[in-house]
């Protein structure tokens, strides 16, 4: 896999042995998170405003937007633009880095959304054994 770093650089990524669980698990956290995955995916069809991403981002908070972005951002997935004007324009849009994460979301969107009626199925099984071993 080939992939550059903010500054344009070329960077080769290291194995799992050389890096351990524990320096790649706050990465999976920040790809794993519900919220920057769907930011991600929203970019990808290119670069959004603030509003245009609360928008189409259901139940999300203006502050957990906020909180994702900077993540996101401190991460090198998204890059930040102001615009000199009068209000500032803030635009946000997906790095190289960030487009490189493109495909692995959207596969697994794709499989989300074909399997999702067997985990309800497996949530409802699991919830009713639960329910039943806590009647008298």
């Amino acid at each position: 896999m080939h992939v550059t770093d903010v500054a344009g650089e070329s960077v080769q990524p290291p194995s799992l042995e050389s890096t351990g669980c524990r320096n790649v698990s706050p990465v999976l956290n920040r790809v794993g998170d519900k919220w920057s995955m769907l930011i991600v995916m929203i970019l990808a069809d290119g670069p959004r405003r603030f509003n245009e991403l609360k928008r189409h981002i259901d139940g999300i908070s203006q502050r957990m937007l906020t909180l994702t972005l900077r993540g996101l951002e401190r991460d090198g997935l998204v890059s930040r633009t102001v615009e000199p004007s009068v209000p500032p324009r803030v635009t946000y849009a997906l790095t190289d880095l960030g487009e490189s994460l493109k495909q692995p979301v959207e596969t697994l969107g794709r499989w989300a959304m074909a399997h999702i009626a067997c985990i309800r199925a497996a949530q409802q099984r699991f919830d009713a054994r639960l329910d039943g071993a806590n009647e008298p």
